[in-house]
């Protein structure tokens, strides 16, 4: 499984003791006092609704947080299509560990299931052309590993993970440097040689200087359909080129026939609904 990605691993961890803080306050008072301490429970976790599997490894890693003694046990995998009614996993151990654990698991694994959801129907939307859909740093701030692992899971590609990963020459970047041609010449003089160098783009006379500046990708930024596809021209694969802004689950195709190599949305990870999950008590 992906969650064998020892920096995911960590940063999952971070957050589940975080949640549980803020979940627990000093105790589940109402398991506490209404369930013995010896009484053994099942759980099992259930799809409610129509989408893609992700985070069952991060609810398991919640589950044994809270209570070693919690057995979690698979009964589907990571970016399996789900439909009301499929079981995802089962639980057995102790009922107030269970209990106590359940909320914190669901929120995680209802989140990743929403962004895995919408990016597969972002990436079945663009099948067949040569476009790759990616995220963006648009995530919940200190998720950003655990929202970017679900966008994999649900097919599509990450981006930068932080500032430091590349160059992204952004407009407010143009405007504090003075061109488009003069901020690449600075990044080509002060950014790691190891670093490919982005830009972005508005209209076709910024994609010409560009290009004639030696950039290595040109976002090319709430372009219409056909200055995108006359820039992809002009570019003839000298560069790699990315779509954004505006980039809705209805225009996407539209955009990918364009041409572009790349096409990122924030609307995978800023904004997506929680995919309907239960965890329930079963005899």
């Amino acid at each position: 499984m992906l969650i064998a990605d020892i920096a995911l691993h960590r940063a999952a961890q971070t957050l589940i003791e975080l949640a549980l803080a803020e979940d627990l306050g000093t105790g589940d008072i109402t398991s506490c006092a209404t369930i013995p301490a010896d009484t053994p429970a099942r759980g099992v976790l259930q799809a409610k609704a129509i989408g893609v599997l992700a985070g069952l490894p991060i609810a398991a890693q919640v589950l044994a947080t809270v209570d070693p003694a919690l057995l979690f046990t698979p009964l589907q995998p990571e970016g399996a299509a789900l439909t009301p009614g499929v079981l995802l996993a089962e639980i057995t151990g102790p009922a107030r560990s269970l209990l106590t654990a359940e909320r914190t698991a669901l929120n995680f694994l209802q989140r990743l299931c929403g962004i895995a959801s919408v990016t597969a129907r972002y990436v079945r939307a663009v099948a067949g052309t040569r476009a790759r859909i990616v995220d963006t740093r648009k995530t919940l701030p200190g998720h950003r590993v655990l929202d970017k692992y679900a966008v994999r899971v649900g097919g599509g590609c990450n981006h930068r993970f932080n500032l430091s990963d590349g160059v992204l020459i952004k407009d407010n970047h143009i405007a504090a440097v003075g061109g488009v041609a003069a901020a690449i010449r600075a990044a080509r003089a002060g950014a790691p040689h190891t670093l490919r160098i982005e830009v972005e783009v508005e209209n076709q006379a910024m994609v010409e200087e560009a290009v004639a500046a030696g950039a290595d990708i040109l976002l090319l930024d709430n372009m219409s359909l056909d200055a995108m596809r006359a820039a992809v021209a002009f570019i003839a694969g000298r560069a790699l080129t990315e779509a954004s802004g505006n980039v809705t689950l209805e225009r996407v195709r539209a955009i990918a026939d364009c041409g572009v190599d790349l096409i990122s949305s924030g609307a995978l990870t800023h904004s997506v609904s929680a995919l309907d999950i239960s965890l329930d008590v079963v005899v």
